[in-house]
């Protein structure tokens, strides 16, 4: 389990035992794009990811009373003719209260670390066309967008030079 410390927050990398930790966040963030909340569905979810090595999950926890601030999900992507994996920023979420605080760059930031030290070509991302604040945060960072439908923006950002 990774472990960062920030001034404001904790940010660890949680394993199959600690999912309590982002159910709720996890249920929120899915409310966020506009699915019906469903704490089981989250639940669930998260803890198959977690069970079956399917994601690494970074939860922020603030630093004076462990209260979770927000979470980000990695999914692994591999390249047959580069072989090499890279990773699918899927999920960024950070509670309303926790907002404007550096939450989501620092959880952003150990995932690139994250992705860098595993030997990663690349990160990449989607975000709603309509989620601004999300698109100058991934421009701020380094993201550059890729592509665009009416719904999304990819952005990727190189991790390596390899």
């Amino acid at each position: 389990m990774s472990h960062l410390f920030y001034p404001k927050m904790n940010i660890i990398q949680i394993d199959n035992t600690q999912g309590a930790l982002v159910f709720q966040l996890f249920d929120q963030y899915r409310v966020f794009y506009k699915q019906p909340s469903d704490l089981q569905r989250a639940k669930n979810y998260i803890q198959e990811r977690l069970d079956n090595k399917e994601s690494v999950i970074f939860v922020a926890l603030s630093a004076d009373n462990q209260t979770p601030m927000g979470f980000t999900q990695l999914y692994p992507n591999y390249s047959s003719v580069r072989t090499i994996k890279n990773w699918t920023l899927n999920d960024l979420y950070v509670h309303p209260d926790f907002r404007k605080q550096g939450v989501g760059e620092n959880l952003i930031q150990t995932a690139l670390a994250f992705a860098k030290q595993n030997e990663a070509r690349f990160v990449e991302l989607c975000t709603a066309t309509d989620n601004y604040t999300a698109q100058s945060l991934y421009e701020q960072i380094g993201f550059n967008k890729q592509a665009v439908d009416t719904e999304f923006l990819t952005y990727r950002i190189n991790v390596s030079n390899n």
